[in-house]
């Protein structure tokens, strides 16, 4: 068994303020006896004033707000999932980046999120992702973490099935979603969502969401889950501001399997014939 915690965070505008309360936040998860921290989606900033954000970006290696975790977690001994940091790439464009880190202080993987958001929704909302970010070009899964195998998706990723079934291929046991959904669509399809991509692939899913209303102006959905790979939720966290704790057993993964042992049962799909 062994013990996660999950922060439910509502990111602002300013990243020096927003990486204090990371910091804070791997603190007291540390204390609180868990062996991994998981975070949101744009832990670091979260601004759709693209001009005024442009100022606050920097490349990796020169990112304050992961300087800062990296610390944190040598400092507390525990692993660190940032679940995505807007970093600058070098080409004009910026990735949304997710960050493994280990109880040393090492990244030891990252993640660019593939799937980008554009979507004009009912509400007279507008996002256009890809006007801004670079999609990402490779799934990844990290060996070695006190979860066991981490599989790393963002946000909008979990709308596309092909890419957790991939990860779950590959042998993980936890599969990540850090996310800041919105909230017309956090209420129709987050939880069911999520459980079903638990349930399809046999493993946890853990979800670290942002909540509430923001510096910005947008409003995101919050109720961090961790769920099991039955489908059971562990941990809901609603829409409050918090850290949220939860315990992975990863002989659960197993058993689940032995009952519904559909990953065995995977076949090439055929072409689709039209009649």
């Amino acid at each position: 068994m062994t013990k996660i915690a999950v922060l439910q965070p509502n990111t602002g505008i300013d990243p020096a303020a927003n990486g204090e309360r990371l910091v804070a936040a791997i603190g007291e998860a540390a204390r609180g006896g868990a062996t991994m921290l998981f975070t949101p989606e744009m832990s670091g900033l979260l601004d759709r004033d693209t001009q005024r954000a442009s100022g606050n970006l920097r490349e990796e290696n020169e990112d304050r707000v992961l300087a800062a975790c990296r610390e944190a977690a040598r400092e507390n001994d525990i692993w660190v999932h940032l679940g995505s940091l807007a970093v600058l790439t070098g080409d004009g464009k910026v990735a949304n980046r997710g960050f493994v880190i280990d109880r040393t202080g090492r990244v030891q993987a990252r993640y660019d999120k593939i799937h980008l958001f554009d979507v004009d929704l009912p509400t007279g909302e507008s996002w256009r992702e890809s006007a801004v970010y670079r999609a990402g070009e490779r799934a990844v899964v990290v060996n070695g973490t006190p979860v066991g195998k981490l599989g790393l998706t963002i946000c909008y990723d979990l709308r596309f099935p092909m890419l957790f079934a991939r990860i779950a291929e590959a042998d993980a046991d936890v599969i990540a979603v850090p996310a800041a959904f919105t909230v017309p669509t956090g209420n129709a399809h987050w939880h069911t969502l999520l459980r079903a991509r638990a349930i399809e692939a046999g493993l946890y899913v853990v979800a670290a969401a942002q909540v509430g209303r923001h510096e910005d102006g947008r409003t995101t959905f919050g109720h961090s889950l961790v769920v099991d790979p039955w489908g059971e939720v562990l941990l809901d966290m609603g829409e409050e501001v918090g850290l949220g704790f939860a315990d992975i057993d990863l002989s659960r993964i197993s058993e689940v399997r032995s009952r519904i042992p559909a990953l065995n049962h995977r076949r090439p799909i055929p072409d689709v014939v039209s009649q």
